[in-house]
C-alpha cells in the first residue's frame, strides 16, 4: 500500500520536482525531457512523479506558474518600494519606471531558466491550468503598474496597455539577445540596450 503523505510532504516533493524540471526543461526543451529522466534526476522510481502530477504537461504548467509568480512578486515588491520612496514630482526627473525595469532585468538575467520557460516556451494547453493563467495575468499586470500610476497623476496621456507592451517588448528583446549569446564580443549587454531603448521610448511616448 502506498505511503500516505502529509500535505507538507506532498508540497515539498512537488517543489523539488519543479526545481529539477525547470533546469531540465530550460536546457533541453520540454519535448526533450521524459518523465523517466525527471525521475532519474530526482532519484526516485519512474512512477513516483505521477503520484504528484498527471503528466509532463502538468509539471510544465506548475513550473511556469511558480516562475510567473516569483517574477510578479519581485515586480510588485519593487513597485511598493518605489511608492514608499517617491520624491515630490517637482524633484522627480525620471519616469518612475526605472526601479521596476531594473528588477525585470535582474530577474531575467539571474533566473535565465525560469525566464525562458515563462516567455520562450509555447504551451498551447495553458488555458487548462487556472493557476497558470492567473499567474500569467498577475505578471502581465505588473508591467503596466508604473504607467497606470503616472496616468492617474496626469503625467501620462497615452494608451497604457499598448505602451506597457512596447516597453515590455524592449526589455524582453534585450534580455533574449543576451541569453542566446548574440551579444558576445559586441561590447554590449542587455542592460545597456534596454536602458537606451527605454530612454528613447520615454521620449517617444511622452512619459513625464
Amino acid at each position: 500500500m502506498p505511503k500516505i503523505l502529509s500535505e507538507a510532504a506532498v508540497e515539498s516533493f512537488r517543489d523539488r520536482l519543479c526545481h529539477v524540471a525547470e533546469g531540465l526543461f530550460a536546457a533541453h526543451g520540454p519535448d526533450g525531457v521524459t518523465m523517466r529522466e525527471l525521475a532519474q534526476a530526482l532519484g526516485v522510481s519512474q512512477m513516483t512523479p505521477y503520484r504528484y502530477f498527471k503528466d509532463k504537461d502538468a509539471i510544465l504548467a506548475a513550473v511556469r506558474t511558480r516562475a510567473f509568480n516569483r517574477f510578479a512578486a519581485a515586480m510588485e515588491n519593487s513597485n511598493r518600494q518605489s511608492l514608499a520612496k517617491r520624491v515630490p514630482e517637482s524633484k522627480n526627473k525620471k519616469s518612475g519606471l526605472n526601479a521596476p525595469e531594473n528588477v525585470y532585468l535582474d530577474f531575467a538575467l539571474e533566473n535565465p531558466a525560469a525566464y525562458r520557460l515563462m516567455f520562450d516556451v509555447s504551451q498551447p494547453t495553458f488555458g487548462a491550468y487556472p493557476e497558470l493563467v492567473k499567474a500569467m495575468d498577475r505578471a502581465r499586470l505588473t508591467m503596466g503598474d508604473g504607467l497606470r500610476r503616472l496616468a492617474a497623476q496626469g503625467r501620462f496621456k497615452g494608451n497604457v496597455p499598448l505602451t506597457a507592451h512596447v516597453f515590455w517588448s524592449a526589455l524582453h528583446g534585450a534580455v533574449m539577445l543576451e541569453l542566446v549569446g548574440l551579444l558576445a564580443h559586441s561590447g554590449l549587454d542587455a542592460r545597456k540596450i534596454a536602458n537606451a531603448a527605454l530612454q528613447a521610448l520615454v521620449k517617444q511616448f511622452g512619459v513625464a
